[in-house]
């Protein structure tokens, strides 16, 4: 009937004159409009509006509307611009109003192919129409029954997982995707499903949902056909967004697996991490080491440093720190595993290009301590001096619990360190009068006599706190006996019986010197007399030294060492 405005022009007028409500437009009419509007694809969607109410009239008149040539305007109207047009023409919203025509014609439930339906829900999520995507997508899955493709899928979830507050229409993409016969574990072999995946995994990000995250990933792990590479690895890199939330996802992961103590959960994260093409942080690291590490596990916190050092050589990390590897070398320590020590320093010395730290020398002295070796503890101190490291209270009393290895005691050197240490302006603490007093146990009169004038040089200092204060930690500066501290003075004033008893020293005497400032201690208070406070000088300097992270490592060794818990290691 010609051209397309001439048609839709002839058919208004047709509609206007001659027809009534007995006799209305034939469907033969309308079809022929139709076909003329729906040729070379909707005249390049210039024929949308006139095909839409063409399609409306038709419902109206409940005529049955021709399957290819519903489609055909529906498919034709939708284009690449903006709100689906095309030249400004046609676009999502006259497709939505040709879609509800058809559907509410005589034929309407079977009118619409998958096909069309699938370039509705495709323009839409284009669109940024997500509500309205997911709705038209439930309507293929759930009332038409419809298997679309992953594609289509695919782009309903990248918009969701694009656009604000939208996660949980992600989460509804996967299950229609899952109604319709897809296997999760299978998708990943195709781009489309890693698409899916990926935008599973964002949305997971987003709601904080680390188990769905990682679920997701370990579905496309399970994946075949993704050789050379694996699912989960090809889902992480697929986009900068997928490896913004899988790398939050593991860190995240990984630190609520250390905060519950759950060593192998967060070695298994971390070692998934590398596979899956995603770098892990260096806070990362150190929270997995920490955690084997206070778990006692130094074959794997080892093999877990060892690994990081080898990916610094690759370029792929950032080298540990120094800390790092004290930690492990401590832990190696303490669980008798000195072959993993020597792999751990010569590793430290090959990736940093250094011996370590003065937490370092520490630890090797709490090796030399623990076998009562003193004099290596001093070729240590003296090897430390000489390079311009200052020991500090830790090293000095690690030196000292050399002296008090049981069998092995030895006060006056004890007391000698305590001296030595004084008069490089470091301070003992409770922990370093405590091993010194430990060390005058040996049942020698001469023991007693050192054990006494350290408890009169502890009670003189924990005066002067109670009277100023100090500056720190007190695990660290405090010098107030503790309840150990009672129980060794009462074991030195049983050994000073036992010696007046052996004829050693008078009774009397050793009553009214001797003993006096060890039943002091036994007796201490942690209060001080107001005379006392007014004679007292304060001049409390803060260590600048006493930085957060050696507070760290203080703490953490100290409860890792407990075959000597009197002894502070840093």
């Amino acid at each position: 009937i010609g051209h397309w405005k001439t048609a839709t022009r002839k058919l208004k007028a047709l509609n206007k004159r001659f027809s009534t409500p007995e006799r209305p437009v034939p469907r033969e009419a309308y079809v022929a409009a139709l076909e003329a509007c729906a040729a070379n694809r909707l005249n390049g969607a210039r024929a949308s509006e006139p095909a839409r109410k063409i399609l409306e009239d038709m419902s109206e008149n409940e005529y049955e509307i021709p399957l290819d040539l519903a489609n055909s305007c529906v498919q034709n109207c939708l284009g690449e611009g903006p709100g689906g047009t095309h030249e400004d023409c046609g676009g999502i919203d006259t497709a939505l109003a040709m879609v509800a025509a058809v559907e509410s014609s005589q034929n309407g439930s079977t009118v619409l192919t998958e096909a069309t339906y699938e370039r509705l829900v495709s323009a839409l999520a284009k669109d940024g129409a997500v509500e309205e995507a997911i709705l038209v997508l439930r309507t293929m899955v759930v009332d038409k029954t419809f298997t679309p493709p992953l594609s289509t899928f695919a782009d309903v979830a990248k918009a969701a997982a694009r656009a604000q507050n939208q996660s949980e229409g992600v989460l509804q993409v996967l299950t229609y995707a899952k109604a319709s016969g897809y296997e999760l574990d299978n998708i990943a072999a195709v781009d489309a499903g890693r698409d899916i995946l990926a935008s599973g995994v964002i949305a997971a990000e987003k709601m904080d949902n680390l188990a769905l995250g990682l679920r997701l990933l370990t579905a496309a792990a399970k994946a075949e056909g993704c050789a050379p590479d694996s699912g989960d690895a090809l889902v992480a890199t697929s986009s900068s967004a997928a490896q913004r939330a899988c790398t939050l996802i593991h860190r995240r992961a990984i630190f609520k697996a250390t905060e519950d103590s759950n060593w192998k959960l967060a070695v298994k994260l971390l070692e998934l991490m590398p596979k899956r093409g995603l770098t892990p942080a260096t806070a990362v690291w150190r929270a997995v080491l920490n955690t084997c590490c206070k778990n006692e596990k130094s074959r794997k916190a080892t093999a877990i440093l060892l690994d990081w050092c080898t990916l610094v050589e690759e370029g792929k990390a950032d080298k540990p720190p120094v800390s790092a590897f004290n930690t492990v070398v401590n832990t190696c320590e303490v669980c008798g595993e000195e072959e993993l020590t020597i792999k751990v320093l010569d590793a430290m010395k090959k990736t940093l290009d250094t011996d370590g730290n003065i937490i370092t020398l520490n630890i090797a002295l709490k090796r030399l301590a623990k076998v009562g070796n003193v004099m290596g503890c001093e070729g240590i101190l003296i090897g430390m001096l000489n390079e311009g490291i200052e020991p500090n209270v830790v090293s000095y009393t690690t030196t000292i619990g050399a002296c008090a290895r049981e069998g092995m005691k030895n006060s006056a050197m004890a007391y000698e360190w305590i001296k030595r240490m004084r008069s490089r302006g470091v301070y003992p603490n409770y922990h370093t009068y405590n091993t010194a007093l430990a060390a005058c146990l040996d049942g020698k009169l001469e023991s007693t006599f050192i054990g006494s004038k350290i408890a009169t040089e502890m009670l003189a200092d924990a005066e002067k706190e109670l009277a100023c204060g100090f500056k720190g930690s007190a695990d660290y500066k405090s010098v107030l006996p503790d309840l150990y501290t009672k129980v060794l003075a009462r074991q030195l004033m049983k050994q000073l019986r036992e010696n007046w008893r052996a004829g050693d020293i008078d009774m009397a005497l050793a009553k009214s010197t001797t003993r006096v400032p060890l039943l002091k201690l036994v007796d201490f208070e942690k209060t001080v007399s107001a005379a006392n406070l007014q004679d007292e000088v304060c001049d409390v300097d803060e260590d600048k030294d006493e930085i957060a992270a050696q507070d760290f490592e203080f703490s953490l060794l100290k409860d890792l060492h407990r075959d000597d818990r009197r002894t502070a290691m840093i």
